[in-house]
């Protein structure tokens, strides 16, 4: 493929897919989806209405009952036959990703690898769903539990991995039998619209799965159905928690990962190379838009030559990183998603000033390769003597700031972790087995990294999180998800 070749030629108008057809909404809110590198206005997205919102929650709950006695294995079949397409497509559905989201090719590539790993997991559903039986509970008793589907779910859907995200949940809640709903997110909906076509194609039957486009409001409505069994969201906290108390009000299951302020504690045995290596990803991938980005960089030291080599090291690799359009195979790190995010951003680096942290690496005025413009880009940003209790140590940025702290032995670092208020994905980079476990042990974080940057789970192991980072029970992703999408139907049975 030539350097920077764009898939999207054309300005597109997105529609719904609602019970197998492409839907045209008759609301008149629309907006622009934008690539945040070129400012080109790439599609145009209906913000549906309720009418269209409840048109697809009854395609999908009329759609249930069929999809429900279609075999495991069959159903497995369709997602088999859904990853053939979506490996066919790879760079096509990873482009797309980059030219909306503005992330790097590499970087999208990852995401669409990511994505098929969960359609793949999911394949293997006649032994994950399997449920489990014990004979002579009591005399000629024998008892034993069977996993069922539940009805339609839905996905409210985040900007920051547009394609990857909403596959965390939809192959599991397909292939156990469900039905379900995505709402992506405005920002970004392409990638969904190009999923969506390729399930069409994988011939999974009307109202099985589908999209709704739109806001808030979208958002509500869905919530608010009384056909909805269950929501799984991803996004940040105080959104979150408004989930989390609608759902429990409705009686809805609910998965709400949420966001974060992820450490990346220091220590002194760490091999300094590779380490500065991978929290060169994990603060400044994704342009620093994760939940699992570095936040917080915790030296531990009381030896000042040891911090100042560990910090000189990083800030001189983080202002090497080279930024702009994210097609182009040699940047390091894309623009922010939107201009708005970009002020959000800038207000926080300003915070940090004002609240006396030192600003030694300063992204504000970035330095773009290529001819376009910087209405979305920044350079990476660090700080150097941040506190606990800095507005810059305890929100969540999503953006690319690294704010470094310092602590005299491993139980302050873990101290300063454990204080504040996310639990999503905090690491730890030693060479010490006794350091490690310790950290390991006490930490209160979902996921935790050994010598890892961005400690993101395989498809078969659960997406985790603690604190504000989560709310729920089960957590998308693996055997969690398949219990999540499931009733467990307990039978006791005696034959005379």
């Amino acid at each position: 493929m030539a350097l920077l070749e764009e898939p999207i030629k054309e300005i597109l108008k997105l529609r719904n897919y609602i019970n197998g057809e492409w839907v045209e909404s008759e609301s008149e809110q629309i907006l622009d989806v934008v690539n945040p590198a070129t400012q080109k206005t790439l599609a145009k997205v209906t913000m549906s209405t309720k009418d269209e919102v409840n048109a697809a929650v009854e395609a999908a709950r009329e759609a249930f009952p069929e999809w429900r006695q279609t075999t495991p294995l069959a159903r497995a079949r369709y997602l088999f036959r859904l990853k053939e397409l979506m490996e066919d497509n790879f760079e096509q559905l990873s482009r797309v990703q980059t030219m909306e989201h503005g992330k790097t090719i590499d970087e999208s590539r990852g995401e669409t690898r990511r994505g098929i790993e969960m359609v793949e997991v999911a394949t293997g559903i006649p032994s994950l769903m399997m449920g489990y039986n014990l004979e002579d509970i009591a005399t000629g008793i024998d008892e034993y539990v069977i996993y069922q589907p539940i009805g339609v779910f839905c996905h409210i859907a985040p900007f920051n991995f547009p394609f990857m995200v909403p596959l965390w949940f939809s192959p599991f809640a397909l292939a156990t039998g469900n039905t379900f709903i995505v709402k992506p997110s405005p920002r970004d909906p392409i990638s969904q619209v190009k999923l969506a076509e390729l399930m069409d194609e994988a011939g999974i039957p009307p109202g099985v799965y589908n999209i709704v486009h739109g806001g808030v409001d979208v958002s509500t409505n869905l919530l608010e159905h009384p056909d909805i069994k269950g929501v799984t969201f991803v996004g940040s906290t105080p959104v979150g928690k408004v989930i989390y108390r609608k759902c429990g009000e409705t009686g809805k299951r609910v998965i709400a990962q949420c966001g974060a302020k992820n450490f990346m504690i220091v220590m002194p045995d760490c091999d300094q190379e590779r380490t500065v290596a991978a929290l060169m990803t994990s603060f400044f991938g994704n342009t620093g838009q994760r939940c699992l980005s570095g936040a917080n960089l915790v030296i531990v030291s009381e030896d000042d030559a040891f911090y100042k080599k560990f910090l000189d090291a990083f800030v001189g690799a983080a202002s090497k990183i080279k930024v702009g359009y994210g097609l182009d195979e040699s940047i390091q790190m894309g623009p922010m998603q939107t201009v708005d995010s970009k002020k959000s951003v800038i207000g926080y680096i300003e915070c940090g000033i004002r609240e006396g942290a030192k600003l030694i690496l300063d992204g504000r005025k970035p330095n773009v390769v290529g001819d376009y413009p910087d209405t979305a880009f920044l350079n990476p940003t660090v700080f150097e003597g941040v506190t606990p209790g800095m507005t810059i140590c305890e929100e969540e940025i999503f953006g690319p700031v690294a704010s470094v702290l310092r602590a005299k032995d491993l139980d302050e670092a873990i101290e300063i972790c454990n204080a504040n208020s996310y639990g999503n994905g905090d690491a730890i980079f030693t060479s010490s087995g006794k350091a490690a476990r310790e950290f390991q042990y006490r930490v209160e974080s979902g996921n935790v990294g050994i010598n890892i940057g961005i400690v993101a789970p395989m498809a078969f192991f659960p997406f985790s999180g603690m604190k504000d980072s989560f709310f729920g029970v089960l957590h998308g992703q693996g055997r969690d998800a398949i219990r999540f999408f499931t009733e467990s139907k307990v039978v006791i049975q005696r034959w005379f």
